[in-house]
């Protein structure tokens, strides 16, 4: 099979598209012919050794995919020719990957196969991260940080679904755009963000805050907090990791609330997918849509890595074996 493989880590650069042996299937595992896989931001990670989890080169990246089932085992309450979408750790940038049967999900038939790879990892995160950590309530408002992004895309659309006013941060006229079709109900560019939110709110603040940006924008989003406001912790895609001064959260009964989706549902056994069942009837009412940004064949499976790591991509970035 064609595989994408990280042959040294060195960026994404050092990402080479090779032969490789189909894999062997473990018993009571699942295999899957992969239609598309998504790119994110810890695959880039993966490419220079930077994220928590460190596999030695060569190996093939990609945590979320979308295919058929190939060989399902027993008792799994998986068939063969079914329609899925799956969370496999590494290997989906590949023809076929090999899947934990409890981290492999049945696609609704409205679902196309782009959008069940879109919705893995960045809408289980912004599940888990708006749900469980940020306790929203209908009603409240909540501000997204890179709302064009895969992330925040998914954060626009999750908040909307369940009752929240949404406000859109981004960096340019054009990602307005991909945030208001996500369905933000205002944006807002990032440069004078605190003043445009405070003006939205008439000096109230949002209830919650979506930050997967990190970087220098951190001080103002805690200043854009309501009484009793909770600003999520997702990622540092600006590539500093700031600091809180912690008598900021003194005056207004702040939280900082760390997102670490993966930490909290590897100790729980069906979790993610008691996740995935929520979702689906958002997904068959049409509430959510992931925005994908450009598919791109294995090939190009740099380019896609690299438009990523240089914050080029919009909504979700796709890759097809």
């Amino acid at each position: 099979m064609r595989a994408a493989q990280v042959t040294r880590l060195d960026g994404p650069d050092a990402v080479e598209v090779v032969d490789l042996p189909a894999p062997e299937v473990p018993a009571g595992q699942v295999l899957l012919d992969v239609a598309a896989a998504g790119v994110s931001y810890p695959d880039v990670l993966l490419t220079r050794g930077q994220y928590q989890m460190k596999p030695p080169p060569p190996f093939t990246p990609g945590s979320e995919v979308a295919g058929f089932v190939r060989v399902a085992p027993a008792g799994s309450g998986l068939e063969v020719g079914d329609r899925v979408a799956a969370f496999p750790f590494l290997g989906g940038f590949a023809e076929q990957v090999v899947c934990d049967p409890d981290l492999v999900f049945p696609l609704p038939d409205g679902v196309t196969f782009d959008q069940g790879a879109a919705l893995p990892m960045n809408y289980l995160t912004c599940h888990f991260a708006l749900r469980q950590r940020g306790r929203l309530a209908e009603g409240e408002k909540v501000l997204v940080h890179g709302a064009a992004g895969g992330v925040g895309t998914a954060a626009v659309q999750l908040a909307k679904a369940w009752g929240a006013t949404v406000y859109a941060v981004v960096s340019d006229d054009a990602r307005a755009d991909v945030a208001r079709a996500a369905g933000a109900d205002e944006v807002v560019l990032a440069e004078g963000f605190r003043d445009a939110v405070a003006e939205l709110t008439a000096g109230r603040g949002v209830d919650v805050v979506v930050d997967p940006v990190g970087g220098d924008r951190f001080t103002d989003s805690l200043r854009s907090l309501a009484p009793l406001g909770r600003l999520l912790v997702i990622g540092f895609t600006a590539g500093s990791i700031p600091e809180v001064k912690v008598n900021r959260l003194l005056l207004n009964n702040l939280d900082v609330v760390g997102v670490g989706w993966g930490a909290y549902w590897m100790g729980r056994p069906g979790f993610v997918r008691r996740q995935w069942d929520d979702l689906v009837p958002l997904l068959e009412a049409g509430d959510l849509d992931p925005v994908i940004g450009s598919v791109r064949d294995l090939d190009e499976v740099a380019v896609a890595l690299a438009d990523i790591d240089e914050r080029r991509a919009t909504g979700k970035v796709l890759l097809t074996p």
